[in-house]
């Protein structure tokens, strides 16, 4: 049954979950309820964190079918479990549709997605209905999203809109004329209210689900136990330690909640014309819209509710919610195959591939341009979460975990101290029973070990170090809204950069432009606004093709646009919307030449120009506009010249696609060579291309031409290069990065070979370094998809040479032992397009690709997310630093995401710098870093003052002692939360170093420092305990004062016996009270390291003057004796000679602790055996002339310890010592790879060489 009823829903996505079905059992959820009793309750808790468990106690197994309830469970690595509740749609009460024909209709999967027409005949549906009748529709909602019940694939699935499977044509034709009523109300029964609701939750409910987290749940069974037995004092304190930590949390989620709830309310509820399809104009709200609606865009713009494809007029809208650039973009109507292209009909819409069609959902429409009398309309093709800008709200709502070893690591160290716990439990009750202790007293006493093992303190103290490094990133103007990410980001070994505007300037500037003139280049001229160039073809291109526009009398559009319009100083006109009206066609936007420019009298001396004689005013009308296309890489305009009868066509775009779409006759015969030149030194180059058009073409025809007929057969006119500026402190940071051993990678939406050089130019491949190009094309014509490579530098040039250097070609020096090992650097590089390839035809080369990948172009923001999840998938701790929300898939989904834009989408990003700086990158990681290792000693900390504390009481139990209420007191409050609160306190080191501090609490250093703390300090308490009793004096009842009379003795001992009904007041216990409190402070001290990390514990002020005073004050009351210090702490007053003796234990104590974790573990341990190159990327280093005797050593050692040097843990460390000895890796030049043809089963490759 398993086997058949488990099934997968969102198969192949990202949130794929497999679906299992249940029914409600009585007599289970009878037997759950009487365990709930008998437990007091805490089975019901024990359910309440457990979702599985609480569907699998309550519920028996059922067809998916038929079930009431659903148990998912994520297909990912960390198998979340979620369950959800069936519920019914009912539509027998609907006034507009039949419920018979849309159960129909569910059932055979029409809910699932729309139908391609609403006015379908629904008897063909009839026919296909084979189960009995109901007009009920089962449903569950997951993570904000419906998934119906669909009986064509038997299983659930969730509604989708026009986004998927439907024809540009049939939204022509099928979509256009609106919906009617009925058909509306059918789907907003389906689809919902169209609104993106983020609901702030109570503070009530809020409190509930922190307060039933299990760490709060034990802190409330400690303080009830603490209570019964007088411990009142601590109990308190932690009592409000707990409630200050609940409301901090409280606050920081509702802010946040607040902040998610405010971003999305801004398109919440707005008023919005629909066109029926009997052309009447209706007017709802916002929220009743549903796909297949036609929205009337209104004139003076609006906030999209939804995604919406254009189907008539122009809009411009302002993206900065998606795309993090406030540049306007314009957006042109869908292309009518019918009408426009010939034999595209069968194109499928996707709002990502005609994104420059689509209205994206929380974008800003500012202006709409229209034909006189036709609207501005859009299809609705997505609503509420479905949406773009849903999704993005949808992933911050539920964000997937981040899986970090220290976390884990934790609940583990945690376990075994539950497990030292229970022995301290079982000893506890077998030593009490044999002594003939009362019941209610061995209850209390057992209990209380656990207490005493499992600290409560824990989470207060594990906060405070992240408390105190978010207040010291805000200090340096990084804000941080998810605090546990800090600890993660001091394992970043890998930190990914947008280029534009993070590693180089916002802006571009017009370095200059190199015209062509009888088909060979000019030299480069920098000043293109003189009168000379005026009225040339070359100017006029520049000051016609664009996409700039007029918004409250601002230019403003692509800042390369207005770059270049800005150099040439003419002035952009643009038609009121009362011209407009006046015209039965679109006025054109007229660009002109400022007067100082024109000529006064003799115009330029080319023969083209003789139009331009007359006096008269000089100016160029835009007639058509073909924007700019990402997969064409070009835009082109059709414009007029005032006064001329032939229009003529420009073009614009990337230099070799404007080149091919040219008359080769005049391409300059070293266009490449040129080209290449300009792109290696890093500057951005535009073609511009020209035409004249045929006389015959009138201003209708053009408005109707496709632009395939004008970009072609043009004549080239030359280059514009732009210059992309590094930013001035990006070269000094990426070197920090790099000598800290991080690696950095370029992810970019700019040119490969553009990229490629500004990597060279700030350092992130060096010099001497090698680049290879992989570049993948998918298959095509029955042929299997292939790799070419191609090295950047051309190494054919010096391969006749004798000279050829170690550096010119990638090799590999092979040593007998890894650290010994020298690799030549190599680099690949590969655009967008054949990272998709290769993520779908080459699996098994993806992994090699990541270990040296470093420049990424033409990166799509979706694409950044599948680049840093393959970079996690080879074990790498990914840093992404961008700036905006085309970054924002990448910054949530890394370890740590940085963003340097404050723009609303930023609240994705865990991190957010208020300079837009990557400065931020290197004090980030330090902090995170100086936590990380904040933490670790925090928690080496509380581990050791459990053991501590547990190990005294555990030796006080066996003579039926204990630690007297303030004993306990003054450990736990004066000693142990001023330790903690105050060691967390030391500030990070202040530069990067190369060494990195380990991921979990679970390795070999941080563990021998545990171990060999407790067993120094186990050994010094029992040495101090057995001692004791050797003496002398131990058997006489007052030690101080030997002479008094036995009648006395016996006195006093009758009045001790009163008052210490728990026999606290002996010898022993004062003994291991005095070393134990000295104890707490030594390990403090021993665990404060500072560097690499962290500053000097002795710069942490507040931590030196706080162990000072308890120093001092232990040392008083030890060796002189406070009569009322010692009544209230019940301590037992000893000979001078043992107080000297137990300073003397305590001494020898701090000096082996000290010893052990400073020099033994440092610097012999730390060195030799535990260290590792955490990059996977070994370097030779000239090694000392002992370097046989270290090397003996360290094989001794390593022997003696049992830790062997073993395969490393990261797959990347893994994969770098494999390619180390693979003859085939990396790829030679001119080589291919080809895919074999059963990629899906092995996504195997192999490598032909191509001669």
């Amino acid at each position: 049954m398993d086997r058949e009823e488990r099934k997968t829903i969102n198969q192949g996505q990202e949130d794929e979950m497999e679906i299992y079905g249940y029914n409600l059992s009585r007599w289970k959820l009878a037997i759950v309820s009487l365990g709930v009793i008998c437990t007091g309750g805490f089975l019901l808790l024990l359910l309440y964190w457990m979702p599985e468990w609480r569907v699998k106690a309550t519920c028996i197994r059922a067809a998916i079918k038929d079930c009431e309830v659903v148990l998912l469970r994520t297909t990912d690595e960390f198998k979340m479990w979620f369950c959800a509740k069936i519920r019914f749609l009912s539509l027998e009460s609907h006034p507009f549709v039949n419920p018979k024909s849309i159960a129909n209709k569910i059932s055979n999967g029409h809910a699932v997605h729309l139908t391609e027409n609403p006015a379908e005949d629904t008897s063909h549906e009839m026919n296909k209905y084979s189960q009995t009748q109901s007009q009920q529709i089962r449903y569950f909602t997951h993570h904000s999203v419906k998934y119906f019940w669909n009986d064509t694939i038997h299983n659930f699935d969730f509604l989708k809109g026009l986004d998927e499977g439907v024809s540009c044509t049939s939204i022509y034709e099928k979509h256009s004329a609106g919906l009617t009523k009925g058909m509306h109300a059918y789907r907003k029964l389906l689809y919902g209210i169209n609104e993106i609701a983020v609901k702030v939750p109570s503070v009530f409910k809020l409190l509930i689900k922190e307060v039933l987290n299990p760490f709060y749940i034990f802190q409330l069974f400690s303080v009830i136990l603490w209570s019964t037995d007088e411990y009142y004092y601590y109990a308190l304190a932690i009592v409000i330690m707990s409630i200050v930590s609940i409301m901090s949390s409280l606050y920081s989620i509702r802010k946040q909640y607040i902040m998610l709830h405010d971003m999305v309310a801004t398109h919440s509820t707005v008023r919005v014309s629909v066109c029926r399809v009997n052309e009447e104009i209706e007017e709802i709200f916002s929220t009743d819209l549903v796909p297949g609606d036609v929205m009337v865009i209104p004139l003076n713009g609006t906030v999209m509710p939804c995604d919406a494809v254009l189907i008539n007029g122009t809009c411009i809208v302002n993206e900065s919610m998606l795309t993090g650039e406030s540049v306007p973009v314009t957006k042109t109507n869908l292309p009518n195959p019918s009408v426009d292209i010939k034999g595209m009909g069968e194109e499928l819409y996707s709002p990502e591939t005609h994104k420059r069609h689509t209205l994206f959902c929380g974008t800003t429409v500012i202006q709409t341009r229209f034909y006189t009398g036709e609207l501005v309309k859009a299809i609705v093709v997505r609503t509420g979460f479905s949406t773009s800008k849903g999704q993005l709200v949808r992933s911050i709502l539920y964000p997937k975990p981040t899986d970090f070893k220290l976390y884990r690591d934790a609940y583990l160290f945690l376990l075994c101290l539950v497990a030292v716990a229970g022995i301290g439990f079982i000893y506890t009750i077998v030593n009490s029973i044999l002594n003939e202790v009362e019941v209610g007293e061995i209850i209390i006493e057992s209990l209380d070990i656990i207490t005493i093992t499992v600290p409560p303190a824990l989470p207060a103290a594990m906060t405070a170090g992240i408390v105190y490094a978010q207040r010291r990133l805000k200090n340096v103007g990084i804000f941080c809204i998810s605090p546990q990410r800090i600890n993660i980001c001091g394992q970043l070994n890998l930190v990914c950069f947008d280029k534009t505007g993070t590693l180089t300037e916002d802006g571009l500037d017009l370095w200059g432009i190199q015209r062509v003139e009888n088909t060979r280049f000019l030299l480069p001229e920098e000043n293109v606004c003189n009168e000379l160039l005026v009225k040339s073809q070359f100017v006029a291109c520049m000051a016609t093709c664009h996409s700039l526009t007029k918004i409250e009398g601002v230019l403003s559009g692509d800042p390369l646009d207005l770059k270049m319009f800005e150099a040439i100083g003419w002035i952009l006109e643009e038609a009121t919307e009362e011209e407009t009206a006046l015209h039965n066609r679109i006025m054109p936007t007229v660009v002109r030449p400022p007067k100082q420019l024109l000529p006064e009298s003799t115009p330029v001396g080319n023969q083209e120009m003789e139009l331009f004689e007359l006096p008269a005013i000089y100016e160029i009308g835009i007639v058509r506009q073909f924007p700019f296309s990402s997969a064409l890489q070009r835009m082109s305009v059709v414009a007029r010249v005032l006064g001329d009868k032939k229009m003529d066509a420009y073009m614009k775009g990337a230099p070799e696609v404007i080149a091919s779409l040219c008359k080769p006759e005049t391409v300059p015969v070293e266009f490449e060579e040129v080209l290449e030149d300009y792109t290696k030194q890093g500057f951005r180059v535009i073609a511009l291309a020209h035409r004249k058009l045929e006389s015959k073409l009138t201003w209708h025809k053009v408005q109707n031409i496709s632009r395939d007929t004008i970009e072609n057969n043009m004549d080239f006119m030359g280059l514009i290069i732009m210059q992309n500026k590094l930013k001035q402190e990006t070269p000094a940071v990426l070197e920090d990065l790099h000598k800290a051993n991080i690696r950095t990678v370029m992810v970019t939406g700019d040119n490969m070979l553009t990229a490629v050089s500004v990597a060279r130019d700030c350092g992130m491949i060096l010099p001497q370094d090698k680049v290879i190009i992989a570049e993948a094309l998918p298959p095509k014509d029955g042929k299997v998809a292939k790799i070419n490579w191609h090295y950047a530098d051309s190494l054919t040039q010096c391969s006749n040479s004798t000279a050829v250097g170690s550096e010119d070609i990638p090799i590999k020096l092979v040593h007998d032992s890894l650290e010994d090992l020298q690799i030549t650097p190599y680099h690949f590089a590969m655009n967008g397009k054949s990272f998709s390839v290769i993520l779908e035809h080459f699996q098994d080369l993806v992994p090699k690709l990541m270990l040296h990948g470093t420049v990424f172009a033409r990166m799509a923001p979706d694409q950044k997310t599948q680049l840093v999840e393959a970079l996690q998938n080879v074990d790498y701790f990914v840093g992404m630093c961008g700036d905006g929300a085309n970054d924002c898939g990448a910054l949530k989904r890394a370890h740590g995401g940085i963003s340097l834009s404050e723009l609303e989408a930023s609240v994705a990003s865990p991190f957010t710098s208020k300079t837009p700086s990557i400065s931020c990158v290197p004090n980030l990681i330090r902090e995170g870093r100086a936590a990380l290792m904040t933490s670790f000693c925090v928690f080496k900390f509380m581990a050791l003052y459990s053991i501590i504390q547990y190990f005294s009481v555990t030796l006080l139990y066996s003579i039926l002692s204990n630690l007297g209420d303030f004993q306990f007191l003054f450990i736990d409050l004066a000693i142990i939360l001023v330790v903690v609160f105050t060691m967390s306190l030391n500030p990070a080191w202040k530069e990067l170093v190369a060494q990195r501090p380990p991921s979990g609490l679970i390795s070999g250093a941080l563990l021998f420092s545990v171990l060999s703390q407790i067993v120094i300090c186990i050994g010094f308490q029992s040495l101090g305990f057995f001692w004791v009793k050797q003496q002398p004096w131990y058997p006489s009842l007052d030690a101080c004062n030997t002479t008094r009379s036995l009648f006395q003795n016996s006195s006093h001992l009758e009045n001790e016996t009163e008052l210490d009904t728990h026999n606290i007041q002996n010898y022993e216990n004062t003994t291991v009270f005095f070393i134990s409190s000295f104890q707490y402070l030594i390990v403090a001290i021993a665990f404060s390291k500072g560097k690499p990390f962290r500053q000097p514990c002795y710069k942490n002020y507040f931590f030196v003057v706080s162990v000072i005073i308890l120093y001092v004050f232990i040392l008083l009351i030890m060796l002189h004796p406070v009569a009322s210090v010692d009544q209230v702490l019940q301590i037992m007053c000893v000979p001078y000679e043992w107080r000297i003796t137990m300073l003397i234990i305590v001494l020898v104590n701090a000096f082996v602790s000290i010893m052990v974790e400073s020099f033994f573990l440092d610097t012999v341990l730390w060195k030799i055996v535990f260290n590792r190159d955490k990059q996977g990327e070994y370097r030779f280093t000239t090694q000392p002339p002992q370097e046989s005797v270290d090397r003996w050593g360290k094989c001794c050692l390593s022997w003696a310890l049992g830790c062997r040097k073993k395969t490393p843990k990261a797959k990347y460390m893994y994969l770098a010592q494999e390619l180390l000895i693979d003859p085939e890796w990396p790829p030679k030049p001119q080589t291919t790879t080809e895919a074999k043809a059963l990629v899906k089963e092995n996504g195997s490759c192999q490598v032909i060489t191509i001669t």
